[in-house]
């Protein structure tokens, strides 16, 4: 069968890429790993093949495909990403949009796009990728995935290509809930925090009304049936502005010293950002980290020991010439658990017209593997 690129940057057949260094919890599992993620004797390619060819050869694994090959997975290939993962689409300018196995001729979601198609496929049980503003809970969403962004700062980025330092995190996808809370057991700590079970869920009318009316509906059944109190949880755009804004300066101050003699070498969307996140002066990046702090203890104060139920994103997977139109307000869901650097859990569910969509579980921060479980408890 063809590589397609569109999906994988390296994936030898027969594989898999690197095998496993030791048995554990994994034995037998998979692994796509975005191309954000150093794998020892392969270069990290970022959706970009002008830095792709400047790249060093990694020496060393990145800390969390090392843990998970000490505990039996497999690295099957390294898959796509877009564009130093500045995205949600999925669309790659210089490789494509890898296809959407569960809604064919929809947007696969990104950026962590090549390892979820790669998992709803069929062709790895696990997606290893990343979540700044959405791009494990989106393409989640879009592909009928379980995925989980962690609490920030819990999981170990050695090795990891940065985006913006103050929302990155490491997250992964599955096809079921036992696989990716059995990853959870080696890349997570022990949960600082735990969940009872009978933890107080909310819901909020202001922020399902950000969805579509089939996502909203498919996303408020699961709230109802797992008994979600109503709260008064308004979006606030001004959230919003703040994350794209800092999250634009990091991205710079990451990545703009290579870029700035090279924005040709980007496809016209992420030129686009980076274009902007390159404008942003030191006092507006200070105003915009400040508004973050801000918005962080708020949000972590309206949740308490609470779990906020949420659609994962705003839509179905849309068509290729929609895939822009929905992006506001599924940012605005999404960086709810961005700001508060708090773990997300989308499980999976379906809209009356059988398309898949995702009911995001947010908890306290340090809650992560109680947060797995609960959602498990909570599948449709």
């Amino acid at each position: 069968m063809a590589l397609d690129l569109s999906v994988w940057r390296v994936r030898p057949e027969p594989g898999p890429l690197v095998a496993p260094t030791g048995p554990g919890v994994l034995d037998g599992e998979s692994v796509a790993v975005k191309d954000l993620f150093a794998v020892s004797g392969q270069r990290v390619g970022a959706g970009n093949p002008a830095w792709l060819a400047a790249a060093p050869v990694e020496r060393a694994h990145a800390d969390a495909v090392a843990r998970l090959l000490a505990a039996g997975a497999a690295v099957a290939g390294i898959a796509q990403t877009e564009e130093f993962a500045y995205s949600l689409t999925g669309a790659n300018a210089h490789h494509g949009t890898p296809p959407n196995p569960r809604a064919p001729g929809r947007i696969s979601g990104g950026s962590t796009s090549g390892p979820a198609t790669a998992v709803a496929a069929g062709q790895a049980s696990v997606a290893l990728g990343t979540d700044t503003g959405g791009s494990v809970r989106v393409p989640a969403a879009y592909q009928g995935l379980w995925g989980i962004r962690s609490t920030h700062g819990t999981v170990a980025s050695g090795g990891l290509l940065p985006l913006a330092p103050s929302f990155d995190t490491v997250g992964w996808l599955a096809r079921d809930a036992d696989t990716l809370a059995r990853v959870g057991q080696v890349l997570l700590p022990a949960d600082p925090v735990t969940l009872p079970d009978d933890v107080p869920l909310v819901v909020s009318d202001a922020l399902l009304d950000l969805a579509a009316p089939d996502v909203r509906d498919a996303v408020g059944q699961l709230a109802r049936t797992a008994g979600a109190g109503a709260v008064d949880w308004a979006p606030e755009p001004a959230w919003l502005t703040a994350f794209q804004t800092l999250q634009a300066a990091e991205a710079w101050a990451a990545h703009g010293a290579w870029l700035a003699g090279r924005m040709d070498t980007l496809g016209p969307a992420v030129r686009a950002r980076f274009e902007r996140a390159r404008s942003i002066g030191a006092g507006e990046a200070q105003a915009a980290r400040a508004d973050v702090g801000h918005a962080r203890a708020e949000i972590r104060e309206r949740l308490g020991e609470r779990v906020l139920v949420l659609p994962s994103a705003a839509t179905v997977a849309p068509l290729p010439a929609e895939a822009e139109a929905a992006r506001t307000a599924t940012m605005l869901l999404t960086c709810v658990a961005g700001l508060g650097g708090l773990p997300a859990v989308s499980v999976p569910v379906a809209t009356a017209g059988g398309l898949p969509a995702g009911a995001c579980l947010v908890g306290p921060a340090g809650s992560d593997g109680a947060l797995l479980e609960l959602a498990a408890r909570l599948a449709p």
